[in-house]
């Protein structure tokens, strides 16, 4: 019995580039896409450094088609996934290997700008946006004191009784 393993990555960081959706000639979908992370510290001497990863991201079916709808250049995502490496055969003819994150799961982190026109909304809903201008006014519709409905004695509810519950008639 082999020994229990893990293999996770976790990231937050920025698109280096619009996702690539492609489709397999079976049909299954895939999507790539850069992350760059950053990092900073302060050296002996005081001075700030700061370094950046550039990291290579793929998702398959769903997942894919999800990244392809919702993410663009520009903007901060958490990712789960797995590191996976891969070796190929270049145009050069040289063999090379390459660290790709195999997609999990991601979640878009607001960036300020409209998404309203990147998700699609449910009949009846009023559609999702991020821009820190059309909030006020968001809330005024939200807010707004509905129409008062006038009852017909035809939709009037019948009140239930008010019936004794027996403490033995409970089944626990």
């Amino acid at each position: 019995m082999a020994s229990r393993s893990l293999n996770r990555v976790l990231l937050i960081g920025n698109l280096t580039r619009d996702p690539e959706l492609k489709y397999t000639p079976a049909g299954t979908a895939v999507c790539t896409f850069g992350v760059a992370t950053n990092r900073s510290w302060k050296t002996a001497d005081g001075q700030t450094k700061e370094e950046a990863q550039y990291h290579r991201i793929v998702a398959w079916q769903k997942l894919a088609e999800l990244c392809g709808k919702l993410l663009t250049k520009g903007r901060k995502v958490y990712l789960e996934g797995r590191l996976v490496y891969r070796t190929f055969t270049g145009r050069d003819g040289q063999q090379r290997t390459i660290a790709e994150i195999v997609l999990d799961d991601f979640i878009v982190f607001g960036d300020g700008r409209k998404v309203a026109d990147e998700i699609p909304t449910e009949a009846g809903k009023a559609p999702v946006t991020e821009s820190a201008e059309e909030l006020p006014a968001q809330a005024e519709e939200l807010t707004a004191a509905p129409e008062k409905k006038t009852i017909q004695p035809e939709e009037k509810k019948t009140e239930s009784k008010n019936e004794d519950v027996n403490p033995d008639d409970i089944p626990f």
